[in-house]
């Protein structure tokens, strides 16, 4: 067994999308080389309608994948396909945008006015680029949960993972998504297949994650309180990204740590991206706003 180091600590950077939503960006716009086939990660956590209720108003997407996991409040969503739906606690969207689609989404607070999810977004490879899109639709009754012995809890979203297999399939990148919970003062290893690049963002509870060299530590707000107050800051969030090896350790701290879990085997193509459109050429990117500006964005077939 080879121990994967931690590559990089990430802290997430306030960020500002849609009409006006503060949220932390983990990655995105960059380093798209270390976190291939993934492009961004957004963590859009918040208390305060204000800072979230004017939502994501319509916006275009093309050549990627969008990931919603949602764990507080609920997300209205509606495209120009004509689909609409909403998702609430505990409910993943997976949006193959494909050829390109229109598609607004539309957050709403808890009876307490909390909103917590995430938007994680995969890259598609040049052939598939262009394919037809589709949803995935997965409300949280269909997410399988494993407790195992140690009190480790894991919920699979994406690929297989200690003998079972999400519900998201057919996705380009083939990707593992998990949303882990290890309990207090806990040792755990976790198996990440060796030839995929992988991280961990760290949203709850406190932890270190060991390599063969250097321990890394990272603190956020209570995991064992769902209603303690949240703390906001960037610091108090954390992506350990990972480099090569079968396997990542992490100790639990006091309260117990919960993280997502991410991999995938990595594209490597060019990337050409601006804002929610990524192909491979700057070629392709001007077709692309072209179409848009000429009302031809819209594949029907």
């Amino acid at each position: 067994m080879s121990l994967r180091a931690v590559k990089q600590i990430i802290e997430p950077k306030p960020t500002i999308e849609g009409a006006g939503v503060k949220l932390q960006r983990a990655f995105g716009f960059g380093k798209t080389r270390e976190f291939d086939p993934f492009l961004l990660l957004d963590d859009f956590r918040n208390d305060n309608p204000n800072d979230y209720t004017a939502g994501f108003p319509w916006h275009p997407h093309r050549g990627i994948e969008t990931i919603t996991y949602v764990l507080a409040g609920s997300v209205e969503h509606g495209d120009s396909l004509g689909n609409k739906g909403k998702m609430t606690a505990g409910d993943v969207q997976w949006m193959t945008a494909g050829s390109g689609i229109l598609h607004q989404e539309m957050p709403k607070g808890d009876s307490r006015g909390r909103m917590h999810g995430f938007q994680l977004w995969a890259n598609l490879p040049a052939n598939l680029k262009m394919t037809d899109p589709r949803y995935q639709d997965i409300p949280a009754s269909a997410i399988p949960e494993i407790t195992d012995d140690d009190e480790t809890r894991v919920r699979v979203i994406c690929g297989e993972f200690w003998g079972k297999r999400g519900p998201v399939e057919g996705v380009a990148a083939d990707p593992s998504y998990v949303d882990v919970s290890v309990a207090p003062n806990r040792k755990k290893r976790l198996k990440i297949e060796t030839t995929r690049n992988a991280f961990a963002y760290v949203f709850a509870g406190s932890g270190t994650f060991r390599d063969a060299s250097d321990p890394r530590a990272v603190l956020t707000e209570s995991a064992v309180d769902p209603n303690a107050n949240p703390k906001y800051d960037a610091r108090n969030h954390s992506l350990m990204l990972f480099d090569r090896g079968d396997e990542i350790t992490v100790l639990a701290g006091e309260e117990g740590i919960r993280f997502l879990l991410v991999s995938g085997k990595p594209i490597e193509e060019p990337v050409a991206w601006y804002g929610p459109i990524v192909m491979n050429t700057q070629e392709e990117l001007r077709q692309a706003m072209t179409e848009l500006q000429s009302g031809t964005f819209i594949k029907h077939r």
